[in-house]
């Protein structure tokens, strides 16, 4: 088991294996937020049930809506607002860096997109 938390420890979540390996996608937010992006189907991700509430950025055509915590403003996941998409992206930088020392990073081309 893979645990993760943003900075404060608010949010936490829980994944069973590494991701195969993590896109750090060069979208114009993406590479604002610095994040690795790990991908999971929902059911894989479990999120601690005291977690505190997220706030939500969505921006162009809506279809990805972006968390953070609320307290210290960690990007933590993404998810599509077409819910019945499974998919979701989870922050990988938020997982231990001994966790992350053996993954591929692949390099998105998001901003050609």
């Amino acid at each position: 088991m893979i645990e993760a938390s943003c900075h404060c420890g608010a949010i936490r979540f829980a994944v069973e294996t590494a991701p195969r390996d993590v896109n750090d996608c060069n979208c114009s937010i993406c590479r604002r937020y610095g994040t690795l992006w790990g991908y999971y189907r929902l059911p894989q991700v479990r999120f601690a049930a005291d977690n505190g509430p997220t706030d939500i950025y969505t921006w162009g055509g809506r279809r990805i809506e972006f968390h953070r915590c609320r307290k210290c403003g960690c990007i933590t996941h993404w998810l599509a607002t077409d819910r019945a998409d499974e998919r979701m992206g989870v922050n990988a930088r938020l997982m231990p860096a001994e966790v992350l020392a053996g993954i591929p990073v692949i390099h998105g081309d998001g901003a050609s997109m």
